[in-house]
């Protein structure tokens, strides 16, 4: 049976820059008025990064906007936030990003099926501007091979 989410935001552009290698699933240490804040989702993953720091990672520039009917208990709309993972995957993490041309990013922000915001990490390395350019031809060849074959199948 097939997990239950409800996606709050995508970086889809993550493909395009980067070839991601791995992903993980983290948690996320938020407070109320941002998680009210979700729901209405209200947040951009633009230009975010996640990095390991004394043990721990954090995501950095998630703007999660202030929520509408919370006064003086909204935060920073892009401060640091806690992601939550075990040791030896934060270990892992750390090791790899040490490597030359690793970053963390994240793919995707989502509600679990318990109700808890989760984050999709990947684990990803830089595209050069040739490999943007041989990926943008895979993706045109695929397209014209569809459309051909749609076309035949319709009988034009």
């Amino acid at each position: 049976m097939p997990r239950e989410e409800r996606l709050i935001a995508s970086n889809k552009k993550i493909f395009y820059d980067y070839t991601v290698d791995e992903t993980f699933e983290a948690g996320i240490a938020l407070t109320g008025t941002e998680v009210k804040s979700l729901r209405e989702s209200r947040t951009t993953l633009r230009d975010a990064f996640a990095a390991v720091r004394a043990g721990e990672v954090w995501l950095h520039n998630v703007h999660i906007a202030a929520y509408s009917h919370g006064n003086r208990s909204n935060v920073e709309p892009n401060r640091k936030r806690k992601l939550l993972l075990h040791k030896n995957q934060i270990r892992y993490l750390l090791g790899k990003t040490k490597e030359k041309g690793y970053t963390l990013v994240p793919l995707k922000l989502y509600f679990a099926e318990n109700g808890l915001v989760k984050v999709e990490l990947g684990l990803a390395r830089g595209k050069k501007n040739y490999d943007k350019r041989d990926a943008e031809a895979a993706r045109d060849s695929k397209r014209d091979v569809e459309r051909a074959l749609k076309d035949r199948t319709q009988g034009r």
